[in-house]
């Protein structure tokens, strides 16, 4: 668990990580399971979801062919920004309690989270801490271990298994019930939702630099929620099954090259679930370069993001060396893993005489 503080949270971590010390003295193992039991399908969602794909495919090709160079250039920036309202805002802020924010950053994330359009901040961490406290288990709302597919989008198109609804209800979330502005979204998110995600980015492209109404709507608003959907669902989905586990080779998280690759800031999922109360989701160095921390960290600048929590570089190395997989690259200068032929091949200037 993070450092010893008075500020309860309420967070819940994978059963290696509930020591004092970062889980380093022993290994606690966890069962991972699933019952296998048949999928309760809602056709309702997965007629919407076909839907949604097609128009967004159909924005694609206006994106390409018909679209202004200005909406051309503006949508990789609207996606970091509707991103930002999950990865910052309800994963980082609220799920985690990586750090705290003033009023008017965290109404900055309540905003850019209604706009990501992934339901209430609230139902969503609260989601989020249960898969990490029973993560590939039935009580996990993406369990891997139902497939690839299921951990992606098959989950929202089917009923939750009951130990899904059962653990849900266990989880601590007083922390979400004492923030005023958290509850305020909860109580009026469909009112608020469908301006903010649909309305808004239809709208203000036809005003400010007149796209027109065809392409606003199925480019900025339609084929910019699918893509951010699908960007935060490869985290369940690939980034459990595909790619490294360089700090802990015994759970199934793992940092997937292609979301890393992405800069926003979740790819680092093997460290996530091993730290998760860290607020870059990543080591300190070249490793947290990416826009969510970078979001983060300028907030921190100007006084509105504060009490960063993160975790010690000598606690990263302990934890690698003890369950990593061996795929985390050496730590620097005279690592016991350094290759010979890169210790010969340094240049070494301006040594005193004496070394």
């Amino acid at each position: 668990m993070p450092p010893k503080s008075n500020d309860i949270t309420g967070v819940l971590y994978e059963s290696d990580a509930e020591t004092l010390d970062g889980g380093l003295a022993k290994d606690l193992g966890q069962l991972k399971t699933t019952d296998g039991s048949k999928l309760q399908l809602v056709w309702r969602n997965i007629v919407l979801f076909v839907i949604l794909h097609l128009s967004s495919l159909y924005g694609v090709w206006l994106l390409f062919t018909t679209a202004t160079w200005t909406t051309f250039l503006l949508f990789p920036v609207a996606l970091v920004v509707t991103a930002l309202g999950i990865s910052g805002g309800a994963h980082r802020l609220w799920a985690h309690r990586t750090f705290k924010a003033n009023v008017p950053l965290r109404l900055i994330f309540l905003f850019l989270n209604t706009l990501a359009f992934q339901d209430a901040v609230y139902i969503w961490a609260r989601d989020h801490r249960v898969h990490h406290k029973y993560t590939e288990t039935d009580a996990d709302p993406y369990n891997s271990r139902r497939g690839w597919f299921f951990s992606h989008i098959g989950w929202l198109c089917c009923r939750k298994h009951p130990d899904v609804v059962a653990k849900g209800k266990q989880i601590d979330l007083s922390d979400l019930e004492a923030d005023p502005l958290v509850m305020f979204q909860k109580k009026y998110y469909l009112w608020l939702m469908p301006p903010i995600c649909f309305l808004l980015p239809t709208v203000l492209p036809m005003y400010l630099w007149g796209e027109s109404l065809n392409c606003a709507w199925h480019v900025m608003a339609l084929l910019r929620w699918c893509t951010t959907l699908n960007l935060i669902w490869l985290v369940n989905s690939s980034a459990h099954m595909f790619g490294m586990r360089p700090y802990d080779k015994n759970i199934s998280p793992t940092d997937e090259s292609f979301l890393v690759g992405l800069r926003f800031g979740e790819g680092y999922h093997n460290y996530h679930h091993v730290f998760p109360w860290d607020y870059k989701s990543a080591e300190l160095g070249p490793y947290s370069k990416d826009v969510t921390t970078g979001f983060i960290d300028f907030f921190a600048r100007i006084g509105w993001a504060y009490d960063l929590k993160s975790v010690s570089c000598d606690l990263v190395r302990k934890r690698v060396q003890r369950t990593g997989d061996g795929s985390h690259p050496v730590w620097g200068w005279g690592d016991k893993d350094q290759q010979r032929e890169d210790i010969v091949g340094t240049t070494v200037t301006h040594q005193r005489k004496d070394d």
